[in-house]
């Protein structure tokens, strides 16, 4: 059985990036700086229904320049200064199925204009490119409200949604979540070490990762059992059951924390039921 490999998937809530635009990015990666967030961020956090275990507020680098945002248990990525327009959830009960984020994408906006980068420094590899077609495929296959229109190119400022390659090592990539206004996240970050797995492997990646960004959270996001976790499970909020799908303890979604070298990326029957009951 392959080892399986944790998804470095970060979320991050759009809206607050840097309105310059390059075509030519440099490869350079600052060095991240690492703070503690307050008590009362935590509590608002906690609110939003964020696990705040191991959380900390670090610089990323995105193709816009750099923000300071929350690091939340390795995960999600929520900016600062947009903390306060989320509000409180409610918590999960045990055993429900799939999850989502506090927003999905909004019907003006269901029509997402996706670009695969290829500009100097950030470009996707041959094989990236091949697993993003696919990943494309398996939302626009679903025939639901969601319509993707994927192009390659460098002008990422009018798109709705840019993947391109971040040089960091390791396998799984980070993404940004829909916004408050309902548009889905723009920016998904793919490791360069991905491409040592297969086309399907990448193409798992690039489905997760765009799961994320139209509001989709982690299936296992409370027990890890995808990484062969054996801690106690999370105390406290969680994400957003999806109201129709499966009550199950058992994981079954590409929505997986972890993912394994034989990963055929493709969609899960729960995956299109929560595809198809939120659009």
């Amino acid at each position: 059985m392959e080892k399986l490999r944790l998804l470095a998937f970060c979320a991050i809530i759009t809206g607050f990036f840097w309105s310059c635009q390059k075509e030519d990015l440099t490869t350079q990666t600052p060095e991240q700086v690492t703070l503690k967030p307050t008590k009362a961020q935590l509590e608002k956090l906690s609110n939003m229904l964020i696990n705040t275990d191991n959380v900390t507020i670090k610089d990323i680098t995105t193709l816009d320049g750099i923000k300071k945002k929350y690091l939340v248990s390795g995960d999600i990525l929520i900016p600062v200064f947009d903390l306060k327009n989320y509000g409180k959830l409610k918590p999960k009960t045990i055993n429900q199925k799939q999850f989502r984020f506090p927003h999905i994408v909004s019907p003006p906006y269901r029509v997402i204009d996706i670009l695969g980068y290829t500009g100097s420094g950030y470009a996707l590899t041959s094989k990236m490119q091949t697993a993003l077609l696919w990943a494309v495929n398996n939302y626009n296959s679903l025939g639901n409200s969601l319509r993707f229109r994927l192009t390659f190119g460098t002008d990422f400022g009018p798109a709705d949604m840019v993947v391109y390659n971040n040089n960091q090592p390791g396998g799984g990539g980070a993404a940004s979540i829909p916004n408050a206004a309902g548009r889905p996240g723009k920016y998904i970050q793919i490791n360069a070490g991905t491409n040592s797995f297969s086309t399907n492997v990448v193409e798992h990646v690039m489905t997760h990762e765009i799961g994320h960004a139209i509001g989709l959270a982690h299936q296992d996001w409370y027990n890890l059992q995808s990484c062969g976790y054996t801690g106690p499970v999370p105390a406290g909020p969680s994400p957003i059951w999806i109201p129709g799908t499966p009550w199950s303890p058992y994981t079954d979604s590409i929505m997986l924390a972890c993912f394994s070298a034989a990963a055929d990326g493709e969609l899960t029957a729960t995956d299109i039921l929560a595809l198809n009951i939120l659009y």
